[in-house]
């Protein structure tokens, strides 16, 4: 009978990036496929991550839609050939399946980079995204809570989220080592191929603004830096570009250095000029160390760091799933009783409309001391009535039996005709 919350899934585990990038949602995508998932399907609650990794639609229902999910997600993209598409998708018809899957997601434990801090973030914006259109019920309201006070307790109490795990995380990190008491360095990034342009919008997520692009084809450049809004340069400026910025990033791909001696001419560095290498084989020759005041990391100083961290992550795996068992349990329990919650506030309704007509019957011959003591102690009664019955349900709930005991319940006091007051403190 509960089992409500279902997913569909395309993931770097299960599709190439050439097919994440065809099926990724902007805001005004995702929003508009919930709208045609509620307008088609009927769909209340329902949450659309999407990002460069994944793209996932959660939804509670009591059947089975996947596959119409799929096909819709996909039309929203203008992929007709919908068969072609379907075995990149995971798909979870089971409530717990799904329940896990998220808060692995959220927490960063699916991410391509263990532990990404970015993930949830972006679950954040997609919740966002699910209140604006008023699909967030009660369900999608606790478990996200839920999720985000977990998320916090991975940060607080393991190292899950220590340094910096990949090659571009650990650059912008070492930036902010180097130049952190200065309030707006200069960084010049050079190559824009995947290392490059990931560099690039890690420096705009950490808040770093004054960035340049400089790319051999021109139109890369001017295509990326007008989606980061940030400047690009022309590559045959490349040297004055350098003795404009703080810190040099280089991913270019090619046989011979890039950055020599003669490219850097009579550079004058007055304070530090910081160059941090991440090409294979270096771009950056050795001899320019020798400039008075230029400091070089090459991509095995950045690789040790990024390491490093990686080992503490995943030395701390366990903890994290240990946190988010716990959740998951915590969760559940509240679950469960939520689908017992109509049929206890119904019992109440049930037993308040008796208590009120038999006190109205007497409130004519009672003083107004005396029907404020009649008010306490039929109260007392009904609260006392109705302890056992709700404990009842609510055990049964954890045992899975609760269907039984709800159509007794039903049948005895004649529930089905009762309003269930949605208010009750027991959602």
């Amino acid at each position: 009978m509960f089992d409500v919350f279902k997913s569909i899934s395309l993931s770097h585990k299960t599709a190439p990036l050439a097919v994440r990038e065809r099926i990724a949602l902007n805001e005004d995508e995702a929003k508009r496929l919930m709208l045609r998932l509620r307008d088609i399907l009927g769909l209340a609650e329902l949450l659309v991550v999407s990002t460069c990794n994944r793209t996932e639609v959660y939804y509670t229902a009591p059947e089975d839609h996947n596959d119409t999910v799929i096909k819709l997600l996909l039309i929203e993209k203008g992929l007709t050939d919908t068969d072609a598409y379907l075995p990149y998708f995971q798909q979870m018809a089971s409530h717990d399946e799904a329940v896990r899957h998220l808060f692995a997601v959220c927490v960063g434990l699916h991410s391509q980079v263990i532990g990404d801090m970015q993930i949830p973030n972006q679950v954040k914006h997609a919740y966002q995204w699910s209140a604006d259109l008023d699909l967030a019920g009660p369900f999608l309201h606790r478990l996200m809570h839920t999720i985000f006070f977990t998320n916090k307790r991975v940060a607080q109490e393991t190292s899950f989220r220590d340094g910096a795990a990949s090659v571009s995380y650990a650059a912008v990190d070492l930036i902010d080592e180097l130049v952190g008491e200065r309030t707006n360095p200069s960084v010049l990034v050079v190559g824009l191929g995947e290392i490059g342009a990931d560099v690039c919008r890690n420096l705009v997520n950490r808040g770093i603004k004054n960035i340049t692009l400089c790319n051999r084809t021109l139109s890369k450049a001017e295509d990326l830096a007008r989606e980061l809004h940030v400047r690009f340069a022309d590559f045959d400026q490349l040297s004055t570009e350098i003795g404009h910025a703080d810190v040099v990033i280089s991913a270019v791909q090619r046989s011979e250095p890039l950055f020599t001696p003669a490219l850097l001419g009579n550079m004058q560095v007055l304070t530090f000029k910081y160059f941090i290498d991440l090409s294979v084989p270096r771009s950056v020759d050795a001899a320019v160390e020798q400039i008075p005041g230029v400091l070089v990391y090459n991509i095995d100083h950045i690789r040790n760091r990024a390491d490093e961290a990686l080992n503490r992550r995943i030395a701390s795996i366990p903890k994290v799933e240990s946190l988010v068992d716990q959740s998951v349990a915590e969760f559940g329990d509240w679950s469960k009783e939520m689908m017992v919650s109509p049929t206890i506030n119904k019992l109440k309704n049930a037993l308040e409309q008796i208590r009120k007509e038999e006190i109205a019957r007497h409130l004519k011959s009672l003083s107004p001391d005396e029907s404020e003591r009649v008010e306490k102690i039929t109260r007392g009664i009904m609260q006392k009535v109705l302890k056992l019955p709700v404990l009842q349900l609510k055990a049964a709930c954890k045992r899975g039996e609760a269907e039984t005991l709800i159509d007794v319940l039903n049948d005895l006091f004649n529930l089905d005709n009762q309003p269930v007051d949605t208010a009750d403190d027991h959602h």
